[in-house]
Order: structure tokens, then C-alpha cells, then sequence
């Protein structure tokens, strides 16, 4: 059998295409790299670009909360401390509560503070934050007259030149414990709508208040939050024992009607 010429001249014309092939896939390697190498330059120099979610997570996470109870508060929400900065410090405190002081009925509106955070923490000057718990720390909220879910709004001044520190500004402003919502909350100070709770000045205020000058509102907070603390059926025993020996003792004659101890009485 003979061989077609065409199936002769295979080796020589695959041999006569064989350098540029190979030109070829060299050439496709050596753009490859070169594209590699461009990335991962670009991906070095985006590093050292500061991503803006980052940041703004790093600003939120600056933006604390401190817990509020009776034993820092005199720290923390301090008129004319020397720690302050220049000017009025301004304090938003969130008061929630538990079964107790709150029926169970806070946690939409704790929820609610929480999700505020990162709003509040996008204005010029974010204010200082702190949460007050009824629940565990009543002797405080007892002690400002203060009930959740609510906002407390402080304005606090640095001493003048004469050392002396102008008076306070508390505002407690309620909130719907099933409608709040976090932008809400933030308005108090993103939009300033604290300036539509007039300022309280009346007998409890923290600050300027009778019982705080005196150093009488811890005390009596102790006294109001452990008279809560008594169950109500022990407080309705009570109010019957008084009430019987009362009423006893108005039944019973006069001492001087009272025949003498040993003497007949007259016939």
C-alpha cells in the first residue's frame, strides 16, 4: 500500500509550525504575569487607603456606654468635674428596666437605644452615653424619681471664673415602650427635640434639687426602694394588726370608768 504525499509531509509541516506556537504561549505568559503582578501592586496601594466602614466602625466603637449605677454616679455625671472638657458637657442617659419595674415591656425600647448608637455617634460632638437599669440599680432611680423606658438629657456646666458652677440643666423625657425607634432616640440630640421636655427644677432634680443639696437623695432612695422590696401581702398584715389594735383600743372604757382592781362594783 502506498503512503498519500499528503500524509508524508505531516512530520515537516508540524515541525515548520512548531517556533511560532511556541512564541505564541510565551508571549500569552509573559502578558499573564505582567497582569498578575499589576493586581497585586493595585491591591498593595488600596491597602494603605483607609476604608470608610472601618472607620465608622471605629468612631462607633469609640462612642461607649457606660453602665449608670449608685456607686459611679457621682463620677461619671459630675457637675463642674475637672476631667470635663471646655464648655457644657452633655450627658444622654437610656433607663430601662426588667420584669419589675417595667412589666417585662423595655426590651423593643432597649433594642431600640442600642440600634441609636451608631446614629448618635455621626453628629460633630456626640454626647457622652450611660445606661441606667431600674431592675438592678433602683436605689438611683428612686433617688431621681426617674421611670422606664425613658431619656435623660443633662447639660452640665464647667465652674465660671470665680469657681462657682451655674445650675444644671435634667430633662426626663418618656418614651412609648412598644413604638420607639432608634432614629427617634437619636433625634433627641441629632435634632435637638430634648429642647421640646421642659427642664425639670422641681424637688428631686439630681443636681440642684433640696434633697441633693442636702445629700439626701441616695438615703432617701434607699429607704423608697427598700420599702418596695416588702411583699404586699406582708404590708396588708400589717395595715390589719394596726388597724385591730386601733380599734381595740377605742372599744375599751375609759381607765378612770375602770372599776379598781379587788372592788366590787356598785350595786
Amino acid at each position: 500500500m502506498r503512503a498519500s504525499p499528503l500524509i508524508l509531509a505531516l512530520p515537516a509541516l508540524a515541525t515548520a509550525q512548531q517556533i511560532p506556537f511556541l512564541d505564541e504561549i510565551k508571549g500569552f505568559f509573559q502578558k499573564a504575569s505582567s497582569s498578575i503582578s499589576s493586581a497585586v501592586q493595585s491591591a498593595t496601594e488600596s491597602a494603605s487607603i483607609p476604608d470608610p466602614v472601618a472607620s465608622g466602625a471605629a468612631k462607633i466603637a469609640s462612642l461607649k456606654v457606660d453602665r449608670l449605677t449608685v456607686d459611679n454616679h457621682n463620677t461619671l455625671i459630675q457637675p463642674g468635674s475637672p476631667n470635663a472638657e471646655p464648655g457644657i458637657e452633655t450627658w444622654l442617659v437610656f433607663v430601662t428596666g426588667g420584669n419589675k419595674t417595667c412589666y417585662g415591656m423595655c426590651n423593643k425600647a432597649e433594642t431600640a437605644f442600642n440600634e441609636s448608637v451608631p446614629l448618635i455617634s455621626a453628629s460633630p460632638k456626640p454626647p457622652k452615653l450611660a445606661l441606667l437599669n431600674c431592675e438592678t440599680d433602683g436605689v438611683l432611680c428612686h433617688a431621681w424619681a426617674v421611670n422606664p423606658p425613658s431619656v435623660l438629657h443633662f447639660q452640665l456646666p464647667q465652674p465660671l471664673a470665680d469657681q462657682s458652677t451655674p445650675s444644671s440643666t435634667f430633662r426626663s423625657i418618656k418614651v412609648n415602650r412598644t413604638t420607639i425607634t432608634a432614629p427617634e432616640i437619636a433625634a433627641v440630640h441629632l435634632q435637638d427635640k430634648y429642647l421640646e421636655t421642659e427642664p425639670y427644677e422641681g424637688f428631686w432634680h439630681p443636681f440642684d434639687g433640696p434633697l441633693a443639696k442636702a445629700g439626701l437623695s441616695i438615703p432617701v432612695g434607699y429607704a423608697i426602694w427598700g420599702f418596695s422590696q416588702v411583699p404586699s401581702w406582708a404590708i396588708m398584715i400589717g395595715v390589719s394588726m394596726l388597724s385591730r389594735t386601733f380599734m381595740s383600743r377605742r372599744a375599751a372604757p375609759p381607765a378612770a370608768n375602770r372599776p379598781a382592781e379587788g372592788a366590787t362594783p356598785a350595786q
